[in-house]
């Protein structure tokens, strides 16, 4: 499986959680109709979609950086031991896979500098944190962990409404440890890496962008999730917090990277998940890359 790769003077790792056949395409993709995923099925088969199971192959997946001056983690998947009901796999999960992944990445947690997660979704925020004598506790202890300001008011003034598990159990435990940076969302770390806006999945969402001067490769969150929406930017997935902002969102970071070198990291499309966007028609192609 393709798993490292370097862009410049920076070192990355795919830490890869899971590859599993995910979800039927037409509920992960509310809008999509039969006779559109009919039409897609020649080329998405057997790669984004599981001839089998007919459902989309999605992989959940951190990208781990080593910088000259900092190793950086963006994303953290799902974790262990956290209640998530709505996801019967991801409920009380046992699995140790990420953690070997990344100590075969030559990784240990308490190597990590910094932790910047792109959304606080489920399988983003995950391994923020482990079970440790009955308590929630920052699996990366000399780590700073940088979340978008936006984001976080989001999801705190929510939990506060209404108890929230995934922020009690992945992100609460962080900031009452103090281990938090609360940052804009044009936030730069070094000269290497910066935040920059790509709201509509969630409010804060943010994309992080790699390269000293120019942006050599960008790690795209969840502001698209398959390669079909790149072939039609307006199909928004299902967990969309605000489907009009997040498709406008989606076409412009297309739009912007479009027959550029950029490479572009995905958090699920399947192995190699990054890609670089070329014009098809209306729409975008993601041609693959092993780089």
């Amino acid at each position: 499986m393709f798993l490292s790769f370097t862009v410049g003077d920076v070192t990355v790792h795919r830490i890869v959680e899971q590859v599993v056949p995910f979800s039927a395409p037409r509920d992960f993709l509310p809008d999509l109709t039969e006779d559109l995923l009919e039409a897609n099925r020649a080329w998405m088969e057997p790669t984004d979609l599981d001839p089998v199971t007919g459902k989309l192959i999605l992989c959940i997946q951190s990208y781990l950086l080593r910088t000259p001056h900092h190793t950086i983690l963006i994303d953290t998947c799902v974790g262990n031991d956290k209640n998530n009901p709505r996801f019967p796999a991801w409920n009380h999960r046992q699995d140790e896979t990420w953690l070997a992944n990344l100590a075969a990445a030559g990784t240990r947690p308490e190597d990590i500098d910094y932790v910047m997660c792109t959304h606080m979704h489920v399988d983003h925020v995950g391994w923020n944190t482990r079970l440790q004598n009955g308590h929630w506790v920052p699996t990366f202890p000399k780590a700073r962990y940088v979340f978008a300001e936006r984001e976080y008011a989001h999801w705190n003034a929510a939990h506060a409404a209404q108890p929230i598990p995934v922020y009690a159990e992945s992100v609460l435990p962080v900031i009452e440890a103090g281990r938090a940076d609360m940052v804009s969302d044009t936030h730069a770390l070094g000269d290497h890496l910066r935040l920059t806006p790509t709201p509509g999945h969630t409010p804060g969402h943010v994309a992080v962008e790699l390269g000293r001067g120019r942006t050599e490769a960008v790690f795209t969150g969840d502001l698209i999730h398959t390669r079909l929406q790149a072939r039609y930017p307006e199909l928004n997935m299902r967990a969309d917090a605000n489907p009009a902002q997040a498709a406008a969102t989606r076409r412009a970071f297309l739009e912007r990277h479009c027959d550029t070198d950029t490479l572009c990291c995905t958090s699920h499309f399947p192995t190699p998940s990054t890609m670089r966007v070329k014009r098809w028609g209306e729409g975008f192609k993601c041609e693959m890359v092993e780089k």
